[in-house]
């Protein structure tokens, strides 16, 4: 009887140490959770190639800078993302301050040129954007365009030009403008901003309101014109871009991020994601996609449409300090928000 015993004893363990690797292994063919703030077309390729080679699974849950940024710090080390992606810094930014992500492995800093990256290594750019000045080339001529993102806050352009005050692109421009200028500069361009802007619910319709001459210009990020460009071109054909340059805060560059959360259950794919994005097959993706992106890493090539990001002239700002706390509260106290 005690031979028996044994026998079923010692097969009921090999039972559950096989049940419990399997459950190991499941776990691990699980992938990772991607938060994604960015273009869900843009993500869902990186995602696509990175599976393709490297057999990794993907689940992205699509959402917003600001949002999904919150939602990651009221769920600290609960949250089921392993990595968050986000079309500009302040969300990383934010999230980094609760100190709620793991340092980014060196060989993928290493992909990266520092300008494109905060000082501390926590989170890595994986693209960009320009601010630029989107124009109706019909009634404006280039001796009549702003030289500054500032000369928009002189009575001469109050109720001629737009903006999606409400929007991140926006916040985050006014995030480089305080970095670059100060609050007291700030806080007066944002009350002029408030009494002389018509403010639309997305940067698209702003550039579609100078299509169809309901405003002289908008403050928009680059990419919407391309985009439309390369599409049928209805809504941007009356349109035409001022590149402030000469590090004017209007030639600010917005780094989209990536992190891996320091939480992640799946660290070392979470961190060869990272590496991909910003390798040859992530930033390729931007050369050839209809996102219209710049592409950041060492010796990437962006999309040949674009003016070289090289050329933009943009002013230096550390995106780990583009804090969008307070630009939300400077911008709700001036009633844009």
């Amino acid at each position: 009887m005690r031979s028996a015993l044994s026998i079923f004893a010692s097969a009921m363990a090999l039972c559950s140490n096989f049940v419990a690797g399997h459950a190991m292994a499941q776990d691990a063919n699980d992938g990772i959770v991607v938060y994604n703030a960015q273009h869900e077309s843009l993500a869902n390729e990186w995602v696509k190639g990175f599976t393709r080679d490297t057999g990794i699974k993907v689940t992205v849950r699509n959402g917003e800078d600001p949002e999904f940024a919150n939602q990651i710090v009221t769920e600290s080390a609960a949250t089921p993302a392993d990595v968050f992606l986000t079309e500009n810094s302040p969300a990383m930014a934010l999230v980094d301050a609760a100190g709620l992500f793991a340092p980014v492995d060196a060989d993928t800093l290493a992909q990266v040129p520092e300008e494109f990256r905060p000082a501390n290594g926590h989170w890595v750019g994986i693209a960009a954007r320009s601010t630029v000045f989107a124009y109706d080339k019909i009634k404006l001529t280039a001796d009549k365009l702003p030289k500054s993102l500032l000369d928009l806050a002189d009575p001469s352009w109050k109720g001629r030009w737009a903006a999606s005050p409400s929007g991140a692109d926006f916040q985050s421009i006014v995030g480089a403008l305080l970095e670059i200028k100060g609050e007291a500069d700030t806080v007066e361009w944002l009350n002029a901003t408030k009494a002389g802007v018509t403010a639309y619910r997305s940067n698209s319709a702003a550039m579609k309101a100078v299509n169809a001459g309901e405003t002289e210009g908008a403050v928009i990020f680059h990419y919407y014109y391309y985009g439309d460009q390369a599409k049928t071109g209805e809504n941007s054909k009356n349109v035409g871009l001022l590149y402030f340059k000469n590090q004017d805060p209007g030639a600010f560059v917005s780094i989209s991020g990536g992190g891996v959360l320091a939480s992640s259950k799946h660290p070392k794919e979470a961190q060869a994601f990272l590496r991909w994005i910003t390798g040859r097959g992530g930033q390729d993706v931007l050369k050839t996609g209809t996102s219209f992106e710049y592409a950041v890493s060492v010796g990437a090539d962006s999309n040949p449409a674009l003016v070289p990001l090289k050329d933009l002239q943009a002013p230096k700002v550390e995106p780990s300090n583009l804090n969008s706390k307070k630009v939300t509260d400077l911008m709700t106290a001036a009633g844009l928000l």
